[in-house]
């Protein structure tokens, strides 16, 4: 879970390469570090902690480093190695003609570094990376060619990576390479970019080539070339990126993360755009290559996901169930993975991921394939690895999302299980039309509803205040509203650190009721619907132990007033679409209470954007 940087051309690379590292510090923040070429020498420059420390570095010799056209960065989440200056990336050999850059991880460097450490390697690191600095050393000092180098590497490596090297030999070159880690090339004019992800590039080119596994491209200012672990030719495939570079900007937002809450009706148009017209027409999903018979005959739905994109497929579970008719499970991905694979070519396997790149999930979805099962994937990244493994693909269309805390993904996550639910219902003819229309038209309306909860945030930011300072936090809710809740207990954990769970509200009293008593804040999420009164219920239990309560509702019922020391009101919404609503609240007051504390809301202690490692 780390983010990787390179540029070769005719430019100073040093503002690239650092312009491309804040755009990836979503991605890490324990460490930093470039490798640059100046004057024929390979320099390496590194710090611990946030990426201004590595800034505040190279500006002490930014007449120096600005003469190299040529170099690659890092910005690092840690997984071997404490996060440190000596355990940074980039990775350099004894003689330090060689600098790496890595994001994976090395399974085997353990074995690597015993047979390099009796080659007379002496290692500096606690990290798997520095095996392959030594390893590409050594297989360059044999075959005097870089790329032969990295390929003979590559063969002894078991894992996951994604590399860039470079050699003080071998000027103006750079070779990357990548294995179940993501991996683009930017194409400019004379000039070509590496990069783990598409926003460290986009301000400077929209044409990339991506890698594949066992790939090993080649960059000199005026020349790319690509061939396969075995040294064979391979054609190139250009491609235009689909972001824009405003995508980066907080517009005005102090955080990324109250940007990308906001942006939410907008993304529901976005996701509803072209596939749901009207009320009376049928949901078009184009991608969804299942024809109409196979659809007839699935018996089974297996939904792989973890953390946010978990919560999305429980409701996705809830919703197809009740349309569908068709039993639906619903496991992290992370579980999945090391049990026996149950499917076959009547079993629908979904997988969830913002990024498309979530190395438990590939992994899910690459096991369910090779059972027959027909695999689908719900991502925000058309252009991912997971989108490139899929049979059928439902791609959300949330852009793209910065802060570390997943807002507009997850909603337009929950929303594309929505319009899945519908197509398949229509196709099946499970559900009636009245019901279909119903929600249709709900739909249609949800982003002026959310425009109105985003308009009125003063009972959230009063509620914020108020509970900002709690040890601990329960959410509680019941059937379709379940997985709201736990992924408002989620969002308040990643970015406030405060202990916040979500329960059923019918297990409250099974087990979690011991822990109530007048510091206890519990939220009950009290929509209208066939649930409504024994959530009702549930917390008047509550309220009974001396809990704080606290309503997120779309009731005006007076007697609230009475049971709840504070109340969240939402706009009236059919209990079927109220998850895409009540959660919008729940963001914010994660948000707010995490900003009271002085928390770093986009980039919140121990997490990366995107899991990219199992």
């Amino acid at each position: 879970m780390c983010g990787i940087v390179g540029y070769v051309g005719s430019k100073s690379a040093l503002d690239i390469l650092l312009e491309g590292l804040t755009n990836l510090e979503y991605r890490g923040y324990d460490s930093a570090g470039i490798a640059v070429n100046v004057e024929g020498k390979v320099e390496l420059y590194k710090a611990e902690g946030k990426l201004q420390n590595l800034k505040n570095i190279t500006t002490a010799k930014k007449e120096h480093i600005e003469k190299s056209t040529i170099g690659i960065g890092h910005i690092r989440w840690a997984t071997h190695g404490a996060p440190n200056t000596v355990n940074a990336h980039p990775h350099s050999c004894n003689c330090g003609r060689v600098a790496v850059v890595h994001n994976g991880i090395i399974e085997n460097y353990k074995e690597l570094r015993v047979k390099l450490e009796k080659d007379g390697c002496v290692f500096k690191s606690q990290t798997d990376t520095e095996t392959v600095a030594h390893l590409v050393a050594k297989k360059y000092a044999q075959t005097k060619d870089l790329t032969e180098a990295v390929r003979l590497a590559t063969k002894e490596i078991e894992g996951a990576y994604a590399l860039a090297v470079i050699h003080q030999d071998v000027k103006n070159t750079i070779v990357a390479t990548r294995r179940n880690a993501p991996l683009l090339v930017g194409i400019g004019e004379n000039e070509y970019y590496v990069a783990s992800d598409v926003p460290a590039i986009i301000k400077y080119t929209k044409n990339a080539m991506y890698l594949d596994d066992n790939q090993i491209v080649t960059l000199t200012p005026s020349s790319m070339k690509l061939i396969d672990i075995d040294g064979n030719s391979i054609s190139q495939k250009i491609e235009t990126l689909p972001w824009e570079p405003v995508a980066l900007s907080k517009m005005g937002y102090k955080h990324f993360m109250l940007k990308e809450i906001h942006e939410q009706p907008d993304v529901v148009r976005n996701v509803l755009s072209g596939k749901l017209r009207a009320i009376d027409e049928k949901v078009i999903l184009n991608e969804v290559t299942l024809n109409r018979e196979s659809l007839k005959n699935l018996n089974r739905i297996q939904i792989v996901a973890c953390g946010t994109s978990l919560h999305a497929a429980m409701v996705g579970k809830y919703i197809i169930e009740e349309l569908c008719d068709i039993p639906v499970d619903v496991e992290p991905s992370s579980e999945y993975i090391y049990r026996k694979t149950v499917g076959d070519k009547n079993t629908l396997v979904i997988g969830v991921s913002q990024s498309g790149e979530t190395a438990d999930t590939i992994t899910a979805v690459r096991q369910a394939k090779s059972r027959g099962s027909h695999i689908l994937i719900v991502t925000n990244r058309p252009d991912s690895t997971m989108a490139r493994e899929a049979d059928s693909l439902v791609p959300v269309n949330a852009g793209i999302e910065v802060s570390v805390a997943a807002t507009k993904s997850y909603m337009a996550q929950v929303i594309s299980f929505y319009l899945l639910a519908i197509y398949i219902a229509e196709i099946k003819d499970s559900a009636s039309k009245s019901i279909l229309e119903k929600i249709k038209r709900e739909l249609i309306i949800l982003p002026q509803k959310l425009e109105k909860v985003l308009s009125h945030k003063d009972d959230v930011q009063i509620c914020a205040r108020k509970f900002a300072n709690s040890k601990d936090f329960i959410f509680i809710a019941r059937g379709i509203n379940f997985p709201t809740a736990l992924e408002g207990a989620l969002k308040l954990k990643e970015i406030s650190y405060i202990n916040a769970t979500g329960y059923t509200a019918g297990e409250l009293k099974h087990g979690p009721i011991a822990m109530l008593d007048e510091s206890m804040p519990v939220l009950a999420i009290l929509m209208k619907g066939k649930v409504y009164d024994k959530i009702l219920s549930n917390a008047e239990e509550a309220k009974a132990r001396n809990a704080r309560m606290i309503a997120l509702t779309d009731s005006e019922d007076v007697k609230l007033d009475d049971l709840f020391e504070s109340i969240i009101r939402v706009p009236e919404v059919d209990e079927t679409l109220s998850p895409a609503l009540a959660i919008v609240p729940l963001q914010l007051l994660a948000y707010y209470i995490a900003e009271f504390l002085g928390k770093d809301v986009d980039q919140p202690r121990n997490l990366a954007k995107s899991v990219t490692v199992e």
